[in-house]
């Protein structure tokens, strides 16, 4: 039986460990996902009700968490929106749509809230099925013009960006320090640290841009 709800202060500990299994050695040799769920859930740009955990028979085996994000126009006009992540999936229940479940749940969520744009970043192939799109398709850059390749957009209403020029700013929180994630990871039971070729194709599409 599968069973989406709010995380529970219960479940903190728990999702954390999964989120540090679930994304260590991937982007990086370690990681400092479990330190960002750790410092979001605190943080004024935090969305508790977008905050959902995926019991598999009783058992949470995933999370999404959301936070607040804007874009502004070129005359300067402010629009509030959404970005999530981590999204995660405890690994010996990956690649069996688990994922997708949690993010489709709080895209209607979302959407109830009176959201209606989601901007995140990640590898296209995770995220295309869900019906997000390359951010230029959206015409949504960064502050400096630039239209990264990881940068994806998603309307949860039809024409909700209307062919404006958007320049996006996530949360503040987003911004952690290595370091204090660091030391938070030696706290914890040592896993060790190793390159991956998910690392390489990391950094190949964190560096590119669609002109």
């Amino acid at each position: 039986m599968i069973t989406i709800r709010n995380e529970r202060e219960t479940d903190y500990k728990n999702v954390e460990e999964i989120t540090r299994k679930a994304f260590y050695n991937q982007y990086i040799p370690g990681c400092v996902e479990h330190y960002l769920v750790r410092k979001m859930r605190g943080h004024k740009d935090f969305i508790p009700e977008l905050d959902f955990v995926l019991e598999l028979d009783g058992k949470v085996i995933g999370n999404i968490m959301y936070t607040k994000a804007r874009l502004v126009d070129e005359n300067k006009k402010e629009k509030e929106i959404l970005t999530f992540g981590p999204v995660s999936v405890d690994p010996q229940y990956q690649r069996r749509g688990y994922g997708k479940m949690l993010m489709e749940h709080s895209f209607l969520h979302a959407a109830v809230l009176g959201y209606d744009v989601i901007v995140i970043f990640g590898s296209p192939s995770n995220y295309v099925s869900s019906g997000f799109v390359g951010c230029k398709k959206y015409n949504v850059c960064l502050e400096n013009g630039k239209y990264p390749a990881a940068m994806m957009v998603k309307e949860l209403t039809p024409d909700a960006l209307d062919g404006r020029k958007w320049f996006y700013y996530d949360s503040p929180v987003m911004a952690i320090s290595e370091e204090e994630a660091q030391a938070y990871d030696d706290t914890l039971e040592k896993i060790e640290k190793k390159y991956q070729p998910s690392q390489e194709e990391f950094y190949i599409m964190s560096h590119s841009f669609v002109e």
